[in-house]
């Protein structure tokens, strides 16, 4: 399986300005992205940035790096511009790997382009784990996905879904036992067709109200195919306290046993 991951980077950032650029252990948190996604099966990695410090700190570190328009709304017009300038074709896979996952999990790339790669009637693979407490499930920045029973997704959403209406009748935030409650991690393999046509489709109704672009997707259609795994994956980087916490794992990383 050949497939390609691309990063998209930008320096803008509310809560961590320069969030791309932050040190690690001594590394840029892009480039720790970068050298974590190449321990995939991925033929080729690629930053997609809109900021010449960004590509300065790429190239010094042997990462390939593409600057891209600033303009981008999304991440994902950002990876069409490089499916754009690359000339890939139609059927190839492509994995955005969000530039703040420096201690993303290479195996579950692997997942997510393998799925895609499975299904040529999918557009688009990504992956969920399960819901463990109600805290989750009823927090809004915690987005959830409802799937068939074949592993399309059927839905995302903040609020709590599925909605169980018997536990939950007397007001009481609960999960209740056995809810196929899913929380979805934001790691997606596209074909190149897709991301082609991506930017040209409006915005829809419930894109625009969640918030949440993969929506577009299935507002016109497109199939998701969601991969599924027993835990959630180690968090990216949000809030200082996440770089603290990353920090301090690639501390105890590497004076471990070994």
């Amino acid at each position: 399986m050949n497939f390609l991951v691309v990063i998209p980077a930008r320096a803008a950032s509310t809560r961590l300005p320069g969030k791309p650029l932050l040190d690690l252990g001594g590394l840029p948190m892009v480039v720790r992205t970068a050298r974590q996604a190449a321990r995939s099966q991925a033929a080729r990695v690629l930053v997609a940035t809109d900021h010449p410090a960004i590509h300065a700190a790429a190239q010094a570190h042997a990462i390939e790096c593409m600057i891209t328009r600033p303009d981008h709304p999304t991440g994902t017009d950002r990876l069409a511009e490089v499916v754009q300038r690359l000339h890939l074709p139609e059927d190839s896979i492509v994995v955005n790997v969000q530039g703040d996952e420096p201690l993303i999990d290479p195996t579950l790339i692997d997942a997510v382009a393998q799925l895609l790669a499975a299904h040529p009637e999918a557009a688009i693979a990504t992956c969920a784990a399960p819901i463990a407490d109600a805290r989750a499930l009823f927090n809004p920045n915690v987005v959830k996905v409802v799937c068939a029973t074949d592993g399309r997704a059927l839905y995302f959403s903040r609020a709590p879904i599925p909605w169980a209406r018997d536990a939950l009748a007397t007001g009481e935030k609960c999960l209740a036992p056995g809810l196929p409650a899913w929380h979805h991690i934001g790691l997606y393999a596209y074909r190149a067709g897709f991301l082609r046509q991506f930017p040209q489709r409006p915005t829809g109704c419930l894109e625009r109200f969640e918030s949440l672009e993969q929506l577009r997707a299935l507002e016109h259609g497109d199939t998701i195919l969601v991969h599924t795994v027993d835990q959630m994956p180690a968090a990216g980087v949000d809030t200082p306290e996440d770089l603290e916490r990353v920090r301090q794992t690639l501390a105890n990383t590497a004076h471990g046993p070994g």
